[in-house]
């Protein structure tokens, strides 16, 4: 099964662009279920095939993607864990803890499972944690209605920005700008000079629910802001100008939200509080597919680089993959 969609995905990268047609074909091609419960947060790396997932039965997982397989399990029972990210190396994360008495961030290498450093500074659970893609920095937003910026090579914190809300942030794809999200409002802070203030504050048009997730798509062009009401606003990353808002269920203060743009920005995928799975086209703005689940909580859900491929995370790890048999004018394409 694992060499099956490696092969679909070789394909797809080299033969297909992304369209309403494809994107209505897609179907889970394959599904780890040996998860005992929710899966919290998943990464996939830059620049190789892995995934890593966190999970509330107080684990890491790590997936080769193109042959389907889990490497390893690494169980974190002291501090647990909720989000996770890999930074630059493959073999290296950074993950919160999801005990409720410490409230620090580590960095975990997963070839020998030890830590690296500890990240000290949050006093509340940590809801968002994005990695530069261009350095060594990373921010952190918490509960505590802190942002923390850091760098990976230091246990302190090397800024501190103070919010008024529940809090998620971002970097840009370029790792030149970060924005930070809350109270109805996305503040874009240039990340050599933060300390400046943000640069910019877009409205959401009112939507004063808590932020959920941001993400920038992956030419920068666009941004998208998750609601705790069930809204998925997406705006010119430039102009802050508001181009649609999608809406689905909403979801429980216990649950993230989660979107994803596709690789080319031209559509966006997300969960809902239904556990359902929706994607729209940015420039219509309208509904093209849709995927209704027995799962009646938000599913974590990430696209993978570069690929027609996205992961969705809830208790199974579940890859969707286009049905080429369903695209009579792709079969036998090369």
């Amino acid at each position: 099964m694992g060499g099956a969609i490696a092969e679909r995905e070789d394909k797809d990268k080299v033969s297909l662009e992304l369209t309403e047609e494809i994107l209505q074909s897609m179907e889970v091609g394959m599904t780890f279920r040996d998860y005992n419960c929710r899966i919290t947060s998943m990464d996939f790396h830059r620049a190789s095939s892995y995934l890593v997932t966190a999970s509330d039965d107080e684990s890491i997982r790590l997936y080769d993607v193109a042959n389907a397989t889990c490497l390893k399990t690494i169980n974190s029972k002291k501090y647990g864990v909720e989000l996770v990210s890999f930074t630059s190396h493959p073999a290296t994360v950074i993950y919160s803890s999801k005990n409720g008495w410490d409230e620090s961030l580590r960095l975990l290498s997963l070839h020998d499972n030890k830590y690296l450093r500890y990240f000290r500074g949050h006093h509340d659970r940590v809801v968002s944690l994005s990695l530069c893609p261009r350095s060594e920095c990373f921010v952190s937003g918490s509960l505590d209605r802190t942002v923390l910026l850091w760098d990976q090579r230091a246990e302190k914190c090397q800024g501190l920005l103070r919010v008024q809300g529940r809090p998620t942030t971002a970097y840009d794809d370029q790792g030149l700008v970060f924005a930070v999200a809350f109270g109805g409002y996305i503040r874009m802070f240039d990340a050599r000079n933060y300390e400046k203030g943000p640069f910019e504050i877009f409205s959401v048009g009112g939507d004063l629910s808590d932020a959920n997730a941001v993400k920038f798509s992956n030419d920068g062009r666009l941004m998208l802001l998750t609601t705790m009401d069930g809204h998925i606003h997406v705006l010119d990353s430039f102009r802050g100008t508001q181009l649609c808002t999608y809406n689905v269920k909403p979801v429980s203060s216990n649950f993230t939200l989660e979107a994803s743009f596709s690789p080319e920005g031209m559509f966006v995928i997300s969960g809902s509080g239904d556990g359902s799975v929706y994607a729209w086209s940015v420039r219509s703005g309208k509904e093209v597919a849709s995927w209704i689940s027995t799962d009646n909580e938000p599913p974590v859900i990430k696209w993978a680089p570069g690929s027609l491929m996205f992961v969705t995370g809830s208790s199974e790890l579940s890859f969707w993959v286009p049905d080429l048999s369903k695209l009579g004018a792709y079969v036998g394409r090369k």
